[in-house]
């Protein structure tokens, strides 16, 4: 059974004459059927990874955009390349 939540992923562009950050690694902790933390923020180039602690399978999914099918006691990520505020 896939569990299907809602949650939002903020993705921002660095403004012009900033220096570069850094990309990161954004984790996201799936367990007791809640996502923590429930928000996040990434940049183009940075990372979001899932890592479910649940006996369940869990998906983020944005339509049309992507699903990361994340199985129980497994992680998975994805890779923001572009600029745009998502729910997923």
């Amino acid at each position: 059974m896939l569990m299907r939540h809602r949650w939002s992923i903020m993705v921002f562009v660095l403004a012009l004459g900033a220096a570069p950050a850094q990309a990161q690694t954004i984790t996201v902790t799936i367990e007791k059927m809640m996502f923590t933390p429930a928000e996040v923020t990434a940049g183009p180039g940075e990372t979001v990874e899932w890592v479910n602690k649940d006996i369940f399978a869990h998906t983020a999914t944005v339509d049309g955009s992507f699903e990361v099918i994340i199985p129980p006691g497994k992680s998975a990520s994805i890779e923001f390349k572009g600029s745009r505020s998502v729910d997923y």
